[in-house]
């Protein structure tokens, strides 16, 4: 039995969220799950999105159930009306919304409602995201909730705070001649810089984080918010598209810096059975490995056993990712140097029980594996200065990182001093506020921006990007990431469907395509095995047609393998349309050597242009699933498609791996 296309792209049988365009003259946006994404002006994104959310103590976003739908478009306008339900496993809230757009670029979103019960939340009301495109460090007039008039700017180097509190509204120029003004009503709002997450926007939130969370909404406590968007000023014509609808993509000439070290996460809890298969992972070809070892949860000598046995089997340099549980005899974080040394003794002795030798090691108290919200007390924990001493005191001899274990937000949010390490280190997850297709595939536009944030923290010190993918591995913000025994798409998400299907793999090739620019030292990415794993072994998590075919890879696996092969520095790759395709390229005997990712759900031409020599492609699309998940040998096999006058077409979520002919 083949697959179905939508195990192919998501990995999963759950539909693709319908979503209604809405058009009033030159304002555009598309209406999903009760959401506004994609607001434009003329084509051009104005507002990312607006939304009534509400997110449960572990900030976990409640998904509405909406009902009563009624969209009408005419001359006037449009408008849209629904109801709303969001649940937790406790308790509930019901809200009315009415949207309204107009001819003249203007918009209203309303919202009110009341809680069906004691309803515990940490965030319940409007989030308005601002687009990233043409905004990063331009100027900003923000209207405080006293009235107020200041004018300032949006950050350019990631803000570890809030930049702006107190918000009424937000006033800024998408267009040249055009200033929009966005109005939020009913509480007050306050913004955050949402890079920090690997979100592609600024945020802008109710409900200040400086009162107490998680807070109670009363039952029938009654709510009511508005977001109103105004234009002042001339909206100039659209500019006419130009190529037929193909998307450019220009390769030029080499970057001043090598291609990034590919690496995979190698869990504790996974090495075992990536041992059992270790020949795939050899032929992947990865450089290094970074092990896990967290003693708070049984970690000892006898998985430093198995990851001395990865290291042989696939030639990578191995990396421990040790997190040092700094817990006093009542398990609470202590800063006590008598304990840091206990631990860290535990951990080089089992290295040294297991045979296992690590070309870096990183260390991190556990209590930073937890957020802590600016402008809160850090709990506990041993100075920088006595890590690191102490550190390199357990481990001589050893290049050795630190950082975070967690996202980008906590290393900005406690820095560590740079002359202290030899390289800096911290993750990413793309489903931190959001689990939907489109906002996992547009979060990877806020890498450039963490990428340059993290080198200015680093002073100069090489940049390690630890475990990235799109399954959350840890929870910073609550007690754990999200189980998925549906199988959905879903914010937090500990096994998400996406990781088993062609979306995923065009994701990593975004990442690396990104990653390949910036000039990072080495990036991390999916894992030996487990819900990010490049393997497919069967578990416990529901894995539609993959178990029963007997399916060995992901089709991430050929995105890293080809990645890993690749030999020279890389080239500058241009794309006319970064949201949609991604483009990598390196040098290579007989021309440029390129990875094309369609971050897309709909088929996309391209236009290729500046690479030089014949080119001839291989299709990781629908078509080649089946064969690609078989085995290590597909692209190999697989059919090459000339790339005649440099035009190719990609299919939905494909990647192209393009060589000379």
């Amino acid at each position: 039995m083949n697959p179905s296309r939508n195990v192919i792209l998501f990995g999963t049988e759950e539909p693709v969220a319908e979503t209604i365009r809405l058009e009033a003259g030159p304002l555009t946006a598309e209406l999903e799950a009760g959401a506004l994404r994609y607001i434009r002006l003329n084509g051009v994104e104005v507002i990312r999105g607006i939304a009534f959310l509400a997110r449960d103590r572990n900030w976990g976003t409640c998904l509405p159930e909406i009902t009563d739908l009624a969209v009408e478009q005419g001359p006037e306008g449009f408008s849209a009306r629904y109801e709303a339900t969001c649940r937790d496993d406790a308790a509930a809230i019901r809200y009315r919304a009415r949207i309204v757009g107009r001819p003249d670029g203007s918009l209203d979103f309303e919202a009110e409602g009341e809680a069906l019960s004691d309803f515990t939340t940490n965030r319940t009301g409007f989030v308005v995201l601002h687009p990233l495109a043409g905004t990063v460090g331009a100027p900003l007039t923000v209207e405080h909730v006293d009235g107020r008039i200041v004018e300032s700017r949006f950050p350019e180097v990631i803000d570890p705070d809030c930049p702006f509190r107190d918000i009424r509204a937000l006033t800024h120029e998408p267009i040249p001649g055009l200033r929009l003004t966005c109005r939020m009503e009913g509480d007050a709002f306050e913004m955050e810089d949402h890079r920090n997450w690997m979100d592609a926007s600024w945020k802008t939130y109710v409900r200040p984080l400086a009162l107490p969370w998680p807070y109670v909404l009363a039952k029938g406590e009654a709510l009511r918010q508005r977001v109103t968007l105004r234009l002042s000023g001339a909206l100039a014509a659209p500019a006419l598209a130009a190529g037929g609808g193909a998307i450019p993509v220009k390769v030029g000439a080499a970057l001043p810096h090598a291609l990034p070290r590919l690496g995979l996460a190698a869990p504790a809890e996974h090495a075992a059975a990536a041992l059992e298969r270790a020949g795939a992972l050899r032929t992947l070809g990865p450089s290094h490995l970074v092990c896990r070892f967290d003693a708070r949860k049984g970690c000892g000598a006898e998985d430093m056993v198995r990851f001395a046995a990865l290291g042989r089997e696939t030639g990578a340099e191995l990396v421990l990712e040790a997190v040092v549980p700094c817990e006093d005899g009542s398990g609470a974080p202590t800063a006590d140097p008598a304990v840091l040394k206990r631990d860290l003794a535990f951990i080089a002795e089992a290295a040294r029980a297991g045979g296992a030798s690590f070309g870096r090691v990183a260390i991190s108290p556990a209590s930073d594996l937890k957020c802590t919200l600016p402008g809160s007390v850090f709990p506990p924990a041993p100075a920088w200065e006595t890590l690191f001493a102490e550190g390199r005191a357990a481990f001589p001899g050893v290049t050795l990182g630190g950082g975070m274990f967690s996202y980008f937000t906590e290393l900005n949010r406690k820095r560590p001093p740079a002359a202290l390490l030899d390289f800096i280190c911290h993750s990413g997850c793309p489903i931190v506020h959001a689990g939907d297709d489109l906002s996992v595939t547009e979060n990877l536009e806020a890498l450039p921006s963490i990428f340059s944030s993290a080198r200015a923290l680093a002073g100069g010190k090489p940049c390690w990007i630890f475990p990235a993918a799109i399954a959350m591995r840890d929870n910073p913000y609550g007690a754990v990431p999200a189980e998925n025994p549906n199988n959905i798409r879903q914010a937090m998400n500990r096994v998400d469907p996406r990781e088993r299907g062609l979306l995923g793999a065009a994701w990593y090739a975004g990442y690396l395509a990104h990653a390949a620019r910036a000039g990072v030292e080495a990036v991390t990415l999916a894992a030996i095995a487990g819900p990010s794993g490049v393997l497919h072994v069967p578990g416990p998590e529901a894995s539609p047609w993959m178990d029963a075919a007997g399916a060995a890879l992901r089709p991430s696996w050929h995105v890293l393998a080809a990645y890993a092969a690749l030999r020279g520095r890389p080239l500058s790759a241009e794309s006319g349309a970064p949201r949609a395709v991604q483009a990598l390229a390196a040098e290579g005997e007989g021309g440029a050597l390129l990875i094309l990712a369609n971050l897309t759900g709909e088929p996309v031409d391209i236009a290729l242009s500046g690479a030089a020599g014949p080119k001839e492609a291989v299709l990781l699309d629908e078509g080649a699933f089946p064969a690609a998940v078989a085995g290590t040998g597909w692209r190999d096999a697989a059919p090459r498609v000339p790339v005649a006058g440099g035009r190719l077409a990609l299919g939905a979520h494909a990647v192209a791996f393009l060589a000379p002919a």
